[in-house]
């Protein structure tokens, strides 16, 4: 469950408490499977995340689970039109599997998440790649800098659905 430190507003929190407090759950927006390198990412309304790998029909779903699925938060989507000067971008141009919004990504740093029925864990930053310059042309990849997403692998796999909820696991 997400925590709020709003809850007891008299205590001074704690660092740790405070990274680990979150106004609201996060939701997956969009979700997208690429079978093949370079081939386009098929858009899906549900997807298995596989323990140990990645999604299920995904290229990646038999690597080392460290980049077994990428994530971006609905929110930079915007970021990185404007950057770009252009009216909206279109998450499969980015190739990331899940868009999620309400939630900031980066927080997830060294964290364990629940996404629908899967178990997740952050694993690193999601850099672009050289891909960004083809999908927007020049300055695609400073454009994308900084709002890539994140990696995480799949510690217990699972159904992730559109409108699914983003959890913090709290540590015991």
């Amino acid at each position: 469950m997400y925590t709020n430190a709003r809850n007891d507003m008299n205590a001074k929190p704690t660092l740790k408490a405070l990274m680990s407090s979150f106004a609201r759950e996060g939701k997956v927006e969009w979700i997208g499977v690429r079978e093949e390198k370079y081939q386009p990412l098929l858009v899906r309304d549900h997807v298995t995340a596989i323990t140990g790998g990645g999604l299920e029909g995904d290229r990646y779903s038999g690597s080392s689970g460290k980049r077994g699925v990428t994530l971006i938060q609905a929110e930079h989507l915007a970021v990185i039109a404007s950057t770009l000067g252009i009216d909206s971008v279109d998450p499969q141009q980015l190739r990331r599997n899940i868009v999620v919004s309400g939630i900031n990504l980066l927080a997830l740093k060294d964290k364990r998440f629940r996404l629908g029925d899967a178990l997740l864990e952050y694993t690193g930053l999601c850099h672009p790649c050289s891909r960004m310059e083809q999908a927007f042309g020049p300055g695609g990849y400073n454009a994308v800098r900084g709002h890539g997403g994140i990696n995480a692998r799949v510690l217990e796999g699972g159904v992730i659905r559109l409108a699914d909820a983003l959890l913090l696991v709290q540590d015991d």
